[in-house]
């Protein structure tokens, strides 16, 4: 089966629509004869004159986002995309019934209620497609409908389709590993994906572990390699698919244009533009200000028990690496003991983290009020202080210790290009259940597709995982 063939949507999905058609001609109807919904007069007529509308509608609007290839190019479209072309089609239908209509005149014919169903239609169907993709990711986190995929090469491109499918399980992949003929990364790991040996092994990989795609990150420079993968893609019937090899760089944005019909392509490096970061920053004052202003109560509470549950100092401070290798002082609410930085170095055979992160998930060293505090996150709301004097973000990497930035890989400081945050993709998708590479792939994921809304997203999915406590220690 191609891979056309699996991005495209379910057949359920365009039988929901048609009903979602219907029921949205129902309402039109009953909106306009019933509740007489912007109608002066209303001349009742019976639900059955419309049927041939209804009839229209449902073979219409379905065509329509068939031929915008709103059904097959379904994977990893957003909802908003979705919307977009569902708005299209309504309109153009709902004209073209209206033009119909004028010209073969009907006994029973209602512009109004062709204009309110057709509304309804675009809300209804929005909204079906909604419940379909929160019903498609919640399958694809469970297994139901995953892809099975290798890659093949492990430089920065490869790494670039690793934290795009780890930020977006909704696309329903699942890297099996990956393959790579330099020794050191084809027989390692990159978080919790495994190097399966040299681009020699993809046909046994393939025979072996049910494998659905291949994607094939080489340069075209590797052409005679890249032709010896496709036929053993095409003779085990696996879908190969190639990233162009222009994002071979190490480049993280390539913008399309044109010089009077003559194409133009930008590389941006992996950074936020000057315009981003000024309306970061405007927001992140907002909310500092708002945050500290309406926190003091909680502040001080938690100020108090830290005080009358163990000796030491309420706040803890640490240096930490910020944008560029700065060097700044975070500001915590003391969880820990006094004295417990000096203890890590005796506790590191208790480390339950990979790569330059310390982490034990039942610290011996955290207070009764600290463990509270770490499990609801609590202890990091003095860094909105951090955040007010512009050394932090509201969203972005984690901020990492000189002790670790020095164990960093050189992938790896990529992440240092953008302000850290208190919250990220990293804590909204896993926290401390990931492994450090994963949480640099989330990291250079979120710089590299960074939006407004990413950052309302992130905000608002860190909420729910504060509460509940979700992969804090």
């Amino acid at each position: 089966m191609s891979g056309r063939k699996h991005d495209a949507a379910p057949l359920w999905v365009v039988a929901f629509d048609i009903v979602m058609i219907n029921l949205a001609m129902a309402a039109g109807y009953v909106l306009r004869y019933r509740l007489q919904w912007f109608a002066d007069v209303v001349y009742d007529a019976p639900y059955s004159a419309y049927t041939l509308f209804n009839v229209f509608f449902s073979l219409v609007v379905p065509l329509l986002l068939w031929a915008d290839h709103a059904y097959s190019d379904w994977r990893g479209r957003t909802w908003l995309d979705h919307v977009y072309h569902i708005l299209t089609a309504v309109t153009l239908a709902v004209v073209t019934a209206m033009a119909l209509a004028f010209i073969l005149r009907p006994l029973v014919y209602s512009r109004l209620l062709l204009l309110e169903a057709g509304l309804m239609m675009v809300l209804l169907i929005s909204l079906d497609r909604a419940g379909a993709m929160l019903l498609q990711t919640w399958l694809r986190r469970r297994g139901v409908g995953v892809r099975r995929v290798v890659i093949v090469g492990a430089g920065e491109v490869g790494r670039r389709v690793m934290r795009t499918i780890v930020a977006r399980p909704d696309l329903g992949y699942k890297i099996v590993g990956y393959v790579d003929d330099n020794p050191v990364k084809g027989e390692g790991e990159i978080g919790r994906f495994k190097g399966l040996g040299p681009v020699d092994n993809l046909a046994t990989i393939i025979d072996t572990e049910e494998i659905d795609e291949v994607i094939i990150t080489l340069p075209w420079n590797y052409q005679r390699r890249i032709f010896s993968i496709l036929r053993a893609c095409e003779l085990r019937e696996v879908e190969p698919r190639m990233v162009p090899d222009l994002f071979q760089m190490s480049l993280s944005r390539v913008d399309m244009s044109d010089l009077g019909g003559v194409p133009l392509i930008t590389i941006h490096e992996i950074a936020f533009s000057r315009e981003a970061l000024i309306f970061k920053r405007a927001v992140d004052l907002a909310g500092a200000i708002l945050g500290l202003t309406l926190g003091a109560p909680i502040f001080g509470l938690i100020a108090l028990a830290i005080r009358l549950d163990s000796p030491g100092p309420i706040f803890f401070r640490q240096e930490r690496v910020g944008t560029d290798d700065h060097r700044f002082e975070i500001v915590k609410f003391r969880s820990m003991r006094s004295g417990a930085q000096e203890e890590q170095p005796h506790l590191e055979f208790l480390n339950e983290a990979d790569g330059p992160i310390f982490k034990i998930r039942d610290d011996p060293r955290a207070t009764q009020v600290g463990r509270f505090l770490r499990r609801t996150s609590l202890d990091e709301l003095p860094q909105l202080w951090n955040v007010l004097k512009g050394e932090m973000s509201l969203v972005g990497p984690r901020p990492p210790t000189p002790v670790e930035v020095e164990q960093y890989q050189p992938w790896h400081k990529k992440r240092l290009a953008v302000p850290p945050g208190m919250t990220g993709l990293w804590q909204v998708s896993g926290r401390s259940e990931l492994t450090f590479d994963e949480m640099v792939l989330l990291d250079l994921y979120y710089i590299e597709h960074w939006s407004p809304w990413m950052d309302v997203a992130i905000l608002l999915r860190t909420v729910p995982k504060v509460l509940l406590g979700d992969g804090a220690y």
